[in-house]
């Protein structure tokens, strides 16, 4: 049984003129261009809201088309920038996920000194003021835990799903119209 193909998903883009699309303080070619922070924001908004495994069509409409044809350039343009940022957060994963190893390692031994502290004063249980602390000690040690757990179980799981966006974007098709077509 085959499965279904994933939807292609069109998002269009409308602008005025081809500088629009790109950050103009980028003293860099069009092609290797940061894309303006409005044109990136839109189009990463409407590819959130679809699946990791959608595909995707990038229609821009430029009301004032320049005698050359810009669709290359445009093409290029967005497929160098959404591949950059995809690099990018697989870095953030990375980085993120040995944060949390550490913070595992951090967290399990001051846990077990914590647990072993409470341990030894279980001798002092008739006293309120050794049962404060010893309830501390293991409150303390579980707490350590916090950042451990909330990298592994919460934190990591949207920056991948963010970074099958940005390659699904870097790889879309991208046609270029003048705004006055459809």
């Amino acid at each position: 049984m085959t499965k279904p193909p994933s939807p292609v998903h069109q998002i269009e883009l409308r602008i005025t003129q081809l500088s629009e699309l790109f950050n103009s303080m980028d003293p860099t070619p069009f092609h290797h261009c940061d894309l303006d922070r409005d044109a990136q924001e839109y189009l990463e908004s409407w590819a959130m809201g679809y699946s990791h495994k959608s595909h995707f069509l990038i229609i821009v409409h430029i009301e004032k088309m320049p005698d050359a044809d810009p669709s290359a350039t445009v093409v290029e343009a967005i497929h160098n920038f959404f591949d950059y940022k995809a690099d990018i957060t697989k870095r953030q994963i990375q980085l993120l996920l040995q944060e949390g190893r550490t913070s595992l390692l951090i967290g399990l031994t001051f846990l077990m000194l914590c647990l072993l502290g409470a341990d030894l004063m279980s001798d002092y249980t008739g006293n309120a003021f050794w049962r404060v602390v010893r309830e501390s000690l293991i409150i303390g040690g579980w707490v350590a835990m916090w950042r451990p757990l909330q990298i592994f179980l919460y934190e990591w799981w949207p920056s991948v799903r963010r970074g099958r966006i940005f390659r699904k974007l870097a790889k879309a098709g991208v046609r270029v119209i003048p705004a006055s077509a459809k």
